[in-house]
């Protein structure tokens, strides 16, 4: 998909100057989520881009899935971090497999993107973040709670802390609950940072955590395995608008650098960076590509 964007926009030259010609159309606006990884990824993207001659522009917080998608489709931004299986679900509004495949919900993702609002996957960048049922630690053990499914006689005492998506989005906890045959106490809807505190607080149970997220380590959480296979698989994939795409072949070269480049290790260490380590998005991301050296040190 990216060689036939590539072919289309072959025709677009260069500015005299060496420059890509969207910088003298304006700067190039990343969207993010609202979470480390997605600023950390931004921040990638961003540098990549400036490395061409871009100007660019991070907008940090933009919002969920859909604020970000839409401000994609608008023009309002020009690329932004999304994760397969929320395409998939909740963006194309596709069914649940019978058994869920990375490469199908890949490929349905990216074609039924491309066929219905035009927007195209830049990179995929090696990692999955999905979503996950996380406990306290102790209390698992105490109890031998492995697996989401150990959970069904204990689920009506816990109150869930979700992030804002996660509680009402089809596939969260409609999803578990049509797939384990039971529902939580009750959730409360938070930002992902104040959800992770409200665990620490005890003010919650249980979480939808995220599996780079180094927190579920530093706070003690078990991240239950999803055993009946409720929850699709979400491979992160750098999307930029087709416009922007047919335009700036250039930015498609440079982006599709990161294709593959971080697993999910590294990326659960560039989130402790964030979370535990203080430091700036941008800075961690400048460090990495520096790194691999995909930008200069």
């Amino acid at each position: 998909m990216l060689a036939a964007l590539l072919v289309v926009s072959g025709c677009i030259e260069n500015a005299p100057n060496g420059q890509n010609s969207t910088q003298a159309q304006g700067t190039v606006v990343i969207g993010t989520k609202l979470f480390q990884e997605s600023y950390i990824t931004a921040h990638m993207v961003s540098l990549l881009l400036e490395e061409e001659g871009y100007e660019t522009e991070v907008k940090e917080n933009l919002g969920g899935t859909l604020v970000n998608y839409e401000a994609l489709k608008k023009g309002d931004i020009h690329s932004y971090v999304e994760y397969t299986g929320t395409i998939y679900s909740q963006i194309l509004k596709k069914p649940p497999l019978e058994e869920w495949d990375s490469a199908v919900v890949y490929n349905e993702s990216e074609h039924g993107m491309l066929n219905s609002d035009g927007i195209a996957i830049a990179a995929s960048l090696g990692f999955e973040n999905a979503y996950a049922i996380a406990i306290d630690r102790n209390w698992a053990e105490a109890n031998g709670i492995s697996k989401i499914s150990d959970l069904a006689p204990y689920a009506s005492d816990l109150v869930m802390g979700t992030d804002p998506e996660f509680a009402t989005r089809e596939d969260g906890l409609p999803q578990l609950a049509r797939v384990y045959g039971f529902t939580f106490k009750s959730y409360n809807s938070m930002a992902p940072g104040i959800m992770y505190e409200a665990f620490k607080n005890k003010e919650v149970d249980a979480i939808s955590a995220y599996t780079t997220d180094t927190r579920n380590d530093l706070y003690g959480l078990k991240v239950l395995e999803d055993d009946r296979n409720a929850l699709p698989p979400y491979d992160a994939v750098v999307l930029v608008s087709g416009t922007f795409a047919q335009e700036n072949p250039q930015a498609l070269k440079a982006l599709a650098k990161l294709d593959g480049r971080i697993d999910q290790e590294t990326m659960r260490r560039l989130n402790a960076e964030y979370d535990m380590g203080g430091r700036e998005a941008r800075d961690i991301a400048h460090d990495f590509l520096a790194n691999e050296s995909l930008i200069p040190v």
